[in-house]
């Protein structure tokens, strides 16, 4: 597992600590939570989500592909 170091301000830091202890859960946990809600995955997660739609769709790979490369641009600039 990677390490990261990030720098927030106190009073955010307070407000994190706070929301994880109320939940009963890490700050690792809340914030692997929130990338997961922001849809931030994994290669092999993005590329399996893929597949499964292709394979639904009847789209060719390239096809499903592109479609995923335009909507996550999309996402992105918003």
């Amino acid at each position: 597992m990677s390490r990261i170091t990030i720098t927030i301000d106190d009073q955010r830091y307070r407000a994190l600590k706070e929301a994880a202890a109320s939940r009963g859960k890490s700050i690792r946990q809340l914030i692997d939570e929130s990338l997961e809600f922001y849809g931030i995955k994994t290669r092999e997660q993005a590329e399996e989500l893929v597949e499964r739609a292709r394979s639904r769709s009847r789209m060719t790979a390239d096809q499903a592909q592109q479609i995923a490369n335009e909507e996550v641009r999309r996402h992105r600039d918003t």
